[in-house]
């Protein structure tokens, strides 16, 4: 973690604990989770304790503790989807790419989330990767998809 970097983002923010959902979101983007020792120093910077900051990027599924890989798989069980088949789906993401729901390829390729609704139900079942959607899945239909992302 370069502390440079964490400083400069809170200082974007004026280092206010109301920016801290802001502070977070850029984080994050910089490298990719939320390190420990970064959750720390914006606890820090911005004057609340660390259960504070924890409580809050828990709270959100878009925060991570965790590395994630190069493109994240948001398969969505919610109601609509499961019902129309998104069970089965997943567990063909999972062999194609070899790993469960909430783990990440040892190529930091793929992480793979569950997400309990993605707001498309006329679409389901649907899975988003990185920013792109994808309706009316079948499990035909994931190898292809999946190799689009190198």
């Amino acid at each position: 973690m370069e502390v440079d970097k964490v400083d400069q983002i809170i200082e974007t923010y004026g280092g206010e604990k109301q920016a801290l959902i802001g502070i977070l979101h850029d984080t994050q983007t910089e490298y990719g989770y939320l390190p420990k020792e970064t959750m720390k120093r914006i606890a820090e910077k911005v004057g609340i304790p660390l259960s504070h900051a924890l409580r809050v990027a828990s709270f959100y599924a878009a925060f991570g503790f965790e590395p994630r890989g190069r493109h994240l798989i948001n398969a969505c069980l919610g109601t609509t989807c499961h019902v129309r088949g998104m069970g089965g789906i997943l567990d063909r993401i999972e062999t194609v790419i070899g790993i469960g729901a909430g783990e990440t390829t040892a190529d930091q390729r793929f992480t793979v989330e569950i997400v309990r609704c993605l707001g498309c139900c006329s679409l389901a079942p649907v899975m988003r990767i990185d920013e792109k959607t994808y309706g009316r899945l079948r499990q035909d239909k994931v190898e292809d998809i999946l190799q689009r992302f190198g």
